[in-house]
C-alpha cells in the first residue's frame, strides 16, 4: 500500500499554486492522475520517485518511509522501490538495447529479470541495436523494460504513450497492462485519453489547481449521467455490458462517456471498439453501427 500526503507551493501559469494532496493506493492498483496541463500531475510523480521535495507531509509504502517531513526522512530515488518512465524514455544513446536494461540492475550477475522481459517485451531479435535505430515504440517498449528490471513496487508513467501514432499506442497499452499483470504492480499513469484511461485504469484522481477534487472509477469520472433533447454524435464503444434483456453501452464521444441502454437484440452485432452515430427519438437514444 502507497500512501501520501503531500503539500508544496509551485510556481503556475497563473502564479503560485499550493499542491495539497491525501490518497492511499491499494497494492496492484492502476491508477491514474488526469487533470489539465499544470495541475501538478507530474510534480506528484517527482516526488513519490524522491525527484522533487515537497515541503510538508509523508510518503509510506506499507510500514516503510520514504519521506516524512515531520521526522526528517528523505529516502534517495535509488533507494525507493519505483520504475519510472517519461515521455521523453531517457536512454542512453552510446549504448544498445541490452546494455541499457541491464545498466539498471543492482547486481550486474542476476540477469534473470532481465533476460525474462526482453522476451516479455518481445525485444530479443533488437538486443544488439543502438538506441537511434529503434522506433518510438521499439524505445518506449526499452524504457519500460529498464524501469522493471529491478522489480519495483511502484511503477510511475509520465504520459508514456502520448507521441506515439494510434495504432503503436494500442499496442504499448497492451504491453503496460501485461506488465502491470505479471509483476503484481501498483502503477500510476498521467494521460489525458479518456480512452486510454478507461481500458487501463482501475480508479482515477482527477486534479484541479493542484488539489484532487474527483475520484472514482473511469466510467463514473467520464460518465454524462443526464441527455436530454435531441442529439447525434458518433462515437467510439469502450465497453459492452450485457443484462437480462437489454445491453448498456459506453461510448466515447469527444472526451465525455455516455451511458446507452438498448434491448439486446437490437444492437447484438456491436462489439467494443465499433464506431457508433448515437442519435435521439423521443429521448430514447438509437444506436448505429458505423461501416
Amino acid at each position: 500500500m502507497i500512501e501520501c500526503k503531500l503539500k508544496k507551493e509551485l510556481s503556475a501559469e497563473e502564479g503560485k499554486m499550493i499542491l495539497d494532496v491525501d490518497f492511499r493506493l491499494n497494492d496492484e492498483d492502476f491508477v491514474v492522475l488526469y487533470g489539465k496541463s499544470g495541475a501538478g500531475k507530474t510534480s506528484i510523480l517527482r516526488m513519490l520517485s524522491g525527484l522533487l521535495d515537497p515541503q510538508d507531509g509523508y510518503i509510506k509504502q506499507d510500514s516503510n518511509f520514504w519521506f516524512d517531513a515531520a521526522r526528517n526522512i528523505n529516502l534517495s530515488t535509488q533507494k525507493r522501490e519505483i520504475g519510472i518512465v517519461f515521455q521523453d524514455y531517457a536512454l542512453f544513446p552510446n549504448m544498445n538495447v541490452e546494455e541499457n536494461i541491464y545498466f539498471a540492475l543492482r547486481q550486474k550477475k542476476d540477469r534473470t529479470t532481465a533476460e525474462e522481459l526482453i522476451e516479455l517485451m518481445e525485444l530479443e531479435n533488437l538486443r544488439k541495436q543502438k538506441i537511434q535505430q529503434l522506433s518510438g515504440g521499439q524505445q518506449q517498449r526499452v524504457a519500460l523494460a529498464r524501469a522493471l528490471v529491478r522489480k519495483p513496487k511502484l511503477l510511475l508513467l509520465d504520459e508514456p504513450l502520448s507521441a506515439l501514432d494510434h495504432s503503436m499506442r494500442t499496442k504499448l497499452q497492451e504491453y503496460v497492462l501485461k506488465l502491470h499483470k505479471t509483476y503484481k504492480l501498483t502503477t500510476i499513469l498521467i494521460s489525458h485519453d479518456p480512452a486510454e484511461i478507461i481500458k487501463m485504469a482501475d480508479k482515477v484522481l482527477v486534479l484541479e489547481n493542484g488539489k484532487i477534487t474527483k475520484t472514482g472509477t473511469p466510467i463514473s469520472i467520464f460518465s454524462e449521467s443526464k441527455l436530454s433533447g435531441k442529439f447525434q454524435f458518433t462515437g467510439e464503444v469502450l465497453a459492452k455490458i450485457d443484462e437480462e434483456v437489454v445491453s448498456i453501452l459506453h461510448v466515447l464521444i469527444g472526451n465525455n462517456v455516455i451511458k446507452s441502454v438498448s434491448a439486446k437484440d437490437e444492437i447484438a452485432h456491436i462489439k467494443k471498439g465499433d464506431k457508433v452515430l448515437v442519435a435521439s427519438k423521443a429521448f430514447n437514444p438509437i444506436v448505429t453501427k458505423i461501416e
